[in-house]
């Protein structure tokens, strides 16, 4: 099969760098019109250099600016939005403590970045996509929405097992529209800085320990992920809904 996305809009979040720049890339280099949007201005502005999507600098635990994206991509396309990749999300410079010391602002703040953010594009994507009785979101949850989680923060273990629920959620009252809604839950894939400090927290025998839990015996990339995205967004995965697909190397 040829997969192609000529002429249809995708709208990727947090595309700065890592695993939302590949899903751009991929969906440009696939004929989409990608619009993309992340909280920071100079990695998003390379990945407009690189991919030729437009792109937004956006906070998106700001619900109403997030709206008004949309509104702005739907307008100047004229057309409803086709796909919408939710990756913009983390654990918001948190490192781990244990949970008597975490604060009510701590807790809420990766909700929003993660699940809340998830939630207000999706809000705003449905009217259009139900109106053209076609479209498809796919959200990157994590290994961390299925069990506990290898940062051992609280709130975006929490989180992600959220993102699952709305995904599974979603599937059912958009089916009937024509759209579909799945979740990509990448394991520990080394894509941008937070990931990085990850990754040096663990030490030559810890890295070596995590790579030896991977039945592959290996990190995947960016690219993998992106992949994954690419399988739900194309007419291979016109009647799969409501999944959540592991990329994970077989942990």
């Amino acid at each position: 099969m040829n997969i192609r996305f000529d002429g249809c809009v995708v709208v990727v979040s947090g595309a700065g760098h890592g695993i939302g720049r590949a899903i751009a890339a991929t969906f440009a280099n696939l004929g989409a019109i990608v619009h993309a949007c992340d909280l920071r201005p100079e990695p998003l502005a390379e990945t407009a250099r690189v991919t030729g999507a437009t792109t937004k600098v956006l906070d998106l635990t700001d619900r109403k600016a997030a709206t008004a994206w949309v509104r702005d991509v739907e307008q100047a396309t004229g057309q409803a939005v086709y796909v919408l990749v939710n990756n913009a999300g983390g654990v918001a410079g948190q490192v781990m403590h244990p949970i008597d010391e975490i604060s009510d602002d701590e807790w809420q703040i990766v909700f929003d970045v993660n699940v809340g953010a998830a939630m207000g594009l999706s809000r705003a994507v449905a009217t259009a996509m139900k109106k053209a009785g076609a479209g498809r979101i796919i959200n990157i949850s994590s290994g961390a929405g299925l069990q506990a989680s290898l940062t051992g923060i609280q709130a975006y273990c929490s989180s992600k097992h959220a993102v699952v629920g709305l995904t599974r959620q979603l599937a059912h009252e958009l089916g009937a529209f024509g759209i579909t809604v799945n979740s990509v839950a990448p394991g520990f894939i080394r894509s941008n800085p937070s990931t990085e400090v990850q990754w040096e927290s663990y030490g030559a025998e810890g890295q070596k320990a995590l790579v030896d839990r991977i039945a592959l015996k290996k990190l995947g990339t960016a690219q993998d992920i992106a992949n994954g995205v690419l399988f739900f967004a194309s007419d291979l995965g016109s009647f799969v809904n409501g999944q959540i697909l592991q990329v994970d190397g077989g942990r």
